[in-house]
């Protein structure tokens, strides 16, 4: 491949087409985290014990995001190449795999969470006022739970097929449905009775069959791909399968690496004190809401870098990527010092006790930092790397920096030396700062410059409209 001038802010073309991906999954993002926050604010009027309880019960979700995020991610890498090769039929048989996995995690994580609710949360915390609260919530959450995977299927097929403006729409109005919601519901506004953390629940199960319904009924118009679902009882392809798995394994790893060593910082906190996970909750949501720009650009990046490289220009494709790592770094100053300066609102906004607002202006401090490691790592190795199928890097990256650095160190400050809350917040975010110049290092190599499609008899690269 010869060399190519980056020309970051010469190329209109380039700019046109990664705004037009990248903005409407950043206000997808955006929305979706304000969501946590509005939550965190008004149950946090309501008790901190409710907004401590339900930021653990919420972790259940995390991992189940993680995994559905995987089976969605490894659609998108593969989806993207082959809408960048014009070969639909291929994305068709993608999404039937992907809603397969997906269907069948969101049935498990119901069960557990409707069923057993008392006996998943002992392993966040042994409080047992929060436990009772958070049991409440996820009684009806787990409804919630059980929409997820089929609507984040249809989502990620219009987000790869020129449609990521109408997932936008989607997010934002169900979003805004559930924040209105979680307010009549949670303080019992229009002479509905106040619900608390029932409340909030029910508001997010009502917010996610909204999505579901609306990203289905899009499906069907003419504009749109309208998935073969008959395809979910037959064999699929052999090799396309195997393309598939062999994407969605490290993806999955990594995502349980990150989810399960993610979720385990929380059940320290939870076994600090009752203050600490209040804390931790308004700080989580805190850097959700001011990362929602490295998200778009990870994903609008990650797709336009795929369509490259699946239209088989690798040139382009290594272009693409060279300009989204420099977009990384300014964007992730940009949001440490969005962090810096909405510190002082966050403090003054927030209704803490004041140990719990102690804890949470030290998290808000340390975040500055690991915010610049979040956004170059996100955008480069969720989008670009991915979008080569180079997703093992991931993985094994997460199981040295995590799992032997950053989890030991949080565990041993928080059962054998009782370390401060900061201190201990500060261990949970060395993975990201610490491995950046690994993240550099391999990003030169460029392994991830590959076009993942391949001819293959049993899906014809032509079709017609009726085949959908």
């Amino acid at each position: 491949m010869s060399k190519t001038k980056l020309n970051l802010f010469g190329d209109r073309a380039f700019w046109k087409e990664l705004c037009k991906v990248a903005l409407p999954i950043a206000a997808q993002s955006l929305m979706l985290s304000a969501v946590a926050v509005a939550d965190t604010l008004m149950l946090g009027g309501v008790e901190q014990n409710a907004m401590s309880a339900v930021s653990l019960a919420t972790k259940i979700q995390f991992i189940q995001n993680m995994i559905i995020s995987s089976l969605t991610a490894a659609l998108i890498v593969l989806g993207a190449q082959y809408w960048g090769k014009k070969d639909t039929v291929s994305m068709n048989r993608l999404f039937c795999m992907a809603m397969k996995w997906g269907g069948l995690c969101s049935i498990l994580f119901f069960i557990g969470c409707g069923v057993f609710p008392e006996y998943v949360m002992l392993a966040f915390t042994d409080n047992t006022d929060l436990i009772a609260i958070a049991s409440d919530y996820l009684r009806i959450a787990a409804w919630s739970y059980l929409l997820t995977g089929f609507s984040q299927c249809y989502l990620a097929l219009l987000k790869i097929s020129d449609h990521a403006s109408d997932t936008a729409v989607i997010s934002t109005t169900t979003v805004l449905l559930n924040i209105a919601l979680n307010a009549v519901f949670i303080f019992g506004l229009f002479g509905i009775p106040a619900m608390g953390v029932r409340g909030a629940a029910l508001a997010t199960t009502i917010a996610r069959a909204v999505e579901l319904v609306w990203a289905v009924s899009l499906s069907f118009n003419k504009k749109h791909l309208r998935p073969k679902l008959s395809y979910l009882f037959t064999v699929m392809a052999p090799g396309l399968s195997r393309d598939y798995v062999r994407c969605l394994l490290p993806l999955l790893g990594a995502s349980l690496l990150w989810g399960v060593g993610f979720t385990a910082y929380s059940s320290f906190m939870g076994h600090i004190d009752a203050d600490a996970p209040a804390a931790n909750s308004v700080a989580s949501s805190v850097i959700e809401l001011v990362c929602c720009l490295c998200n778009g650009l990870a994903s609008g990046g990650g797709i336009l870098v795929g369509n490259a490289l699946g239209a088989g220009d690798l040139v382009k494709g290594k272009l693409y990527g060279q300009r989204m790592v420099v977009l990384s770094y300014l964007c992730g100053i940009l949001t440490s010092a969005v962090m810096l300066a909405i510190t002082p609102l966050v403090m003054s906004i927030v209704t803490l006790n004041e140990t719990a607002t102690a804890y949470l202006k030290g998290m808000l401090l340390v975040m500055a930092v690991y915010t610049i490691g979040r956004v170059v790592n996100t955008i480069t190795i969720n989008g670009i790397f991915a979008a080569g199928g180079d997703t093992l890097f991931d993985m094994y990256s997460l199981a040295v920096t995590m799992w032997g650095m950053a989890l030991p160190l949080a565990f041993l400050g928080t059962f054998i030396f009782h370390w401060p809350v900061w201190l201990i917040y500060a261990c949970t975010c060395l993975d990201e700062v610490g491995k950046i110049p690994w993240v550099m290092y391999h990003f030169k190599k460029y392994k991830w410059v590959k076009d993942l499609t391949r001819e293959r008899e049993e899906t014809p690269m032509q079709y017609s409209p009726e085949d959908w």
